[in-house]
């Protein structure tokens, strides 16, 4: 029994330090203040506490992303994320009226680091324009930063199926969180991240036992639910997961339980589409068909999808305008993991969750017609299904990290990768533009140079330029120290009592 509490001990040590860690690395940076995809969401959530209506009439001049109904304006995005921070912002408003916000515009606007952050064609800091900004921050951490940082916890216990090595599977949660574009949406307020978040979370309470009790399944389809009202691409991938839970409900003899999944899923569709009545007029009407300024694209085939080209194809992959390899080559690896998991012979029906998860995903985004994503980093689309790629990373380090040339390249990948991701997330205030036609050349290394860098906790403690980036550093090193520390004293005081830090039942199936 000690044995097993020791492991248990070390394995919450180890989860605790993964979420500090990318927690903090989400959080310290600030979502971008003037960005239309963002805007479109935080003006619903807005209209709705501050006027009690979606209208977003008085504004819609900050966003290029609505849709206009007969006279008034409405968000156009899926209302997912924008509901989740209704609550957050009606909450927050109470410290937003109070007077000391005053003070806070004036030290920002004294402020020469957050000075040197604005763009000398703005209106400043004007303290609409701070409220504005702290919702979004507030709003950004709850809807963003705190799910994409649990993604990596989930990650941490879904891999102990594979193997029991803490570092093996930390290495992939890190590869995942910090060295893909996750790190970049984790900080801003679109949808990509909580869905992924969501439908990771659905997944892993249909896995991690045996026979899912009856509070996991409702609770799995209310996540799934969600997750499609955040992001409406991911409908694909709860397809896939709700065929995955019926097959383990199956073999159980227990089928007939996927009712509820259904019920709580059903649930969260029928909220959606009284929204959708609402707003737009039809159950099934979405934003999207009644966009201004995006017409062409949205009514091209089915709601902008046609057929996979090899342009988008190449584009979302190694193109240096979008490709994912491009800016994280670290997932590479995937593809030599899907094969040792697959010549491994180990739980098969959650390789093709996992493989078609990634395929459907990357389908639908090589079939748009717009699949850059807009003022992007990376191919945002292919978000929701990220984590699914990297689960098959573990088997590359489970097998083959004894090999010197693999522990090469490896390092040579993430090095690439933490360049990439870092250098184009942490460039200027926007993410880069889609006439910009290689971001890491033309995008991040001149914005670098001219230490133009993105708002964050730095700035506000005054610091310029890249030096900003200092005290995230110091924060990271201390929790990482920290880690380091108390794994060493738990496996000083494991040994001195003669116990193991390994499970007593192996983790491999």
């Amino acid at each position: 029994m000690k044995q097993k509490l020791n492991w248990l001990t070390r394995e919450r040590l180890n989860a605790l330090a993964l979420f500090l860690l990318l927690l903090v690395s989400y959080a310290y940076t600030f979502p971008r203040w003037a960005d239309p995809n963002q805007n479109s969401r935080l003006d619903m959530v807005v209209a709705v506490v501050d006027d009690g209506t979606f209208q977003i009439d008085k504004y819609v001049a900050n966003t290029v992303d609505y849709a206009k109904v007969g006279d008034h304006y409405y968000s156009d995005k899926a209302p997912g994320a924008a509901f989740l921070g209704i609550p957050v912002y009606a909450a927050l408003k109470v410290v937003l009226d109070l007077p000391m916000m005053d003070g806070l515009t004036d030290r920002l606007a004294n402020s020469s680091a957050f000075q040197s952050t604005l763009r000398s064609e703005g209106s400043g800091v004007l303290k609409d324009k701070v409220r504005f900004a702290l919702a979004q921050v507030a709003i950004t951490f709850v809807a963003a930063v705190l799910p994409s940082a649990l993604v990596g916890v989930l990650m941490y216990f879904l891999l102990a199926k594979f193997t029991d090595h803490g570092w093996h599977r930390a290495a992939v949660v890190l590869t995942y969180g910090l060295l893909t574009p996750a790190f970049a949406y984790a900080t801003a307020f679109y949808g990509h991240q909580l869905s992924a978040a969501l439908l990771l979370g659905a997944f892993y309470l249909v896995f991690m036992t045996e026979t899912p009790s009856t509070r996991s399944l409702l609770f799995a389809g209310l996540l799934l639910g969600y997750s499609v009202v955040t992001e409406y691409p991911s409908l694909l991938m709860v397809g896939v997961l709700s065929l995955y839970t019926l097959y383990r409900l199956h073999r159980q003899g227990q089928w007939k339980r996927i009712g509820w999944v259904t019920l709580t899923g059903g649930i969260v569709a029928a909220g959606w589409m009284l929204y959708n009545k609402t707003v737009f007029g039809g159950w099934l009407s979405l934003g999207y068909s009644n966009s201004e300024l995006w017409v062409e694209q949205h009514h091209t085939g089915f709601m902008s999808l046609t057929m996979p080209s090899l342009a988008a194809v190449w584009g979302i992959t190694f193109g240096a305008f979008r490709g994912l390899f491009v800016l994280s080559p670290i997932l590479l690896m995937a593809f030599p993991g899907f094969w040792l998991w697959w010549k491994s012979g180990e739980r098969r029906a959650e390789f093709v969750v996992a493989a078609v998860s990634a395929l459907s995903i990357f389908l639908f985004n090589s079939s748009s017609i717009m699949w850059w994503g807009g003022f992007s980093i990376g191919p945002r689309y292919l978000l929701p299904m990220m984590p699914f790629m990297a689960l098959p990373i573990i088997f590359v380090f489970r097998e083959w990290m004894d090999r010197v040339w693999v522990r090469v390249a490896v390092a040579a990948l993430s090095l690439w990768s933490l360049v990439a991701t870092w250098g184009l997330t942490l460039a200027e205030q926007a993410f880069p533009s889609d006439t910009i036609r290689n971001p890491l050349a033309a995008y991040a290394l001149p914005n670098w140079l001219a230490g133009n860098i993105a708002r964050n906790l730095g700035t506000i403690l005054g610091f310029k330029g890249a030096s900003s980036l200092l005290p995230l550093i110091a924060a990271l090193a201390v929790i990482g120290l920290g880690w380091w520390l108390s794994g060493r004293q738990l496996a000083a005081a494991t040994r001195s009592s003669g116990y193991s830090l390994k499970p007593v039942e192996a983790r491999k199936s």
